[in-house]
């Protein structure tokens, strides 16, 4: 199996706003490049993953993936996110990847170790791998095998959406609980459960 990571990121200034109660627009955009950076470097750790592929408008976050070792694919508007995920999808695929796993850029608390884990979920194909948010709603990481299975579904419900959509397409579907893609940043209280998780290091 030849798998490609594909990371979609928003612009970059104008991530997080859910966050501006708390946090100022600059801190705003410092956090989401730590997150970004600390979902390159997981992923960069990885073997098993062939190429890293990160999808955006955002110059900025290009840079900095390319700086990771990581290829950037510019979307193409007007575009959603599915939409982006599907254009990568087909680069992915138009390169020699067998499997791809989407992966959002703000999990401060993903490892290496929790990646395995979820990739190791995923044979025999045809198989999708779902890891939810901590309230089980939306879909933290989406691993598909063989790629473009499934139609990409996230937004509201996501992760239902997405089980539903593994299950339609006969593949055995596995679902991922781990804190670490459990936790993304949107809402100020999930500052407060990241500073829990991080033993009050995380500021």
């Amino acid at each position: 199996m030849t798998t490609w990571a594909i990371v979609p990121v928003k612009p970059l200034r104008r991530a997080k706003s859910r966050l501006s109660p708390v946090l100022g627009a600059t801190d705003r955009l410092e956090l989401s490049k730590q997150m970004l950076r600390r979902v390159l470097d997981a992923l960069g750790s990885l073997p098993d993953i062939e190429r890293t592929l990160l999808v955006s408008r955002d110059t900025e976050a290009m840079a900095l993936a390319r700086r990771h070792g990581a290829r950037t694919l510019s979307e193409r508007p007007p575009i959603d996110l599915n939409q982006a995920l599907q254009q990568a999808t087909r680069l992915a695929i138009a390169s020699g990847a067998s499997a791809v796993l989407v992966l959002p850029a703000d999990l401060p608390l993903v490892t290496p170790d929790d990646l395995r884990h979820l990739m190791s979920l995923a044979d025999p194909a045809p198989s999708v791998v779902v890891a939810p948010d901590r309230r089980r709603e939306g879909t933290n990481a989406l691993l598909v095998s063989p790629a473009a299975l499934i139609e990409y579904a996230f937004g509201p419900s996501s992760f239902d959406r997405h089980r539903a959509a593994a299950l339609a397409a006969g593949a055995r579907l596995a679902v991922c609980d781990l804190p670490g893609l459990a936790l993304d940043l949107d809402l100020p209280e999930d500052l407060g459960l990241l500073r829990e998780a991080s033993g009050g290091m995380a500021a």
